[in-house]
């Protein structure tokens, strides 16, 4: 063990202050694109705008407020057609926003090509490319993924949650997009994240323990993985789970680091967890197939084909490699 280092995880790393000082101030978004400097993120459909291109490195197509003028007129869309505005923080140069455009926009993308763009929404979309953050999360840069993280995460919330969990009436984002405010009652709501263990098990003789999900391709396997339940120690969550899911009784277990996730919005806590016993028993039902590996097994599984791991931009990549001593081929 030893090979990851645990505060620069894929999906972990930031450069940008978050300044949450600035969220209440009055008219927080538009003061900040009026700002010199500002650069805007762009999210669509759960995607980032992305520069073009192929590589190890790939940077988000950060534009100057001015190219999303038009969109930022809210008086010009209906509530179905509005985009929703994020303050995500500053750095020593400038500040940064998100724009999460309405699903509507991109006409072209829904199968009819040649519709020109109607909208200011649409001619944004129709001249980025995008790309999902799952695929690009290990390829941004540091300053790069944490805004996308804190993008995509918000971007998700603000999704679910269009209407108050008191009322039923609709909430309008207020405090830079970090609240929304019911338009019936006043309540505010605020995002959530929900937590869940991720764990490398391992026997005895330092084998892996790896699990194949019922929805996945045939040869994917990965950590075991689940949600805490309401009063449930992160420890007993990753012992329940792991009972659960393959019969397997786990005794040690050892905090290793954590990385948001979200999908829409996990924040993934990382354990080792040492297992007392060894005989797998799947339920069936989330976990269908079970394995143990040595080093040598997984290596010539993945090389073969036979095993396919998760994304590099993922924790589970990480407790995999951390406990193989190194990077493993494919992704």
């Amino acid at each position: 063990m030893g090979h990851v280092d645990w505060d620069q995880l894929p999906l972990s790393r930031a450069t940008t202050a978050r300044r949450a000082e600035r969220r209440t101030e009055p008219e927080i978004v538009r003061a900040v694109l009026a700002e010199p400097g500002t650069l805007v993120v762009l999210v669509h459909r759960k995607r980032l705008a992305v520069v073009p291109g192929e590589g190890p490195e790939r940077l988000l197509a950060l534009v100057p407020a001015a190219e999303v003028a038009d969109v930022a007129d809210a008086a010009a869309h209906s509530p179905e057609t509005r985009p929703t505005w994020l303050y995500l923080g500053a750095d020593d140069d400038r500040a940064y926003v998100a724009c999460i455009l309405p699903d509507a926009a991109g006409a072209d993308e829904l199968g009819l090509e040649g519709v020109a763009p109607v909208s200011a929404a649409d001619a944004v979309v129709a001249r980025h490319t995008w790309g999902s953050l799952r695929e690009l999360g290990a390829q941004l840069t540091t300053r790069d993924v944490g805004l996308a993280t804190e993008a995509v995460a918000l971007a998700a919330w603000h999704a679910a949650h269009p209407r108050c969990p008191r009322c039923g009436e609709p909430t309008e984002p207020v405090d830079g997009g970090w609240v929304r405010r019911c338009s019936n009652d006043g309540s505010d709501h605020y995002p959530r994240t929900d937590p869940a263990v991720i764990m490398a098990v391992l026997d005895e003789d330092d084998r892996m323990l790896l699990g194949h999900a019922a929805q996945w391709p045939a040869n994917r396997f990965s950590t075991l993985a689940g949600y805490v339940e309401p009063g449930e120690p992160l420890e007993a969550a990753v012992r329940r789970e792991v009972l659960e899911e393959v019969g397997i009784v786990v005794g040690g277990v050892e905090y290793r680091g954590s990385q948001p996730w979200p999908f829409p919005a996990s924040l993934m806590l990382g354990f080792v967890a040492h297992a007392q016993t060894r005989d797998i028993q799947v339920d069936g039902v989330e976990v269908t197939d079970a394995r143990w590996f040595t080093r040598t097994e997984m290596l010539r599984a993945v090389e073969s084909g036979d095993l396919g791991l998760p994304s590099r931009a993922s924790i589970a990549r990480a407790l995999i490699e951390d406990w193989y001593g190194g990077e493993l081929p494919g992704a």
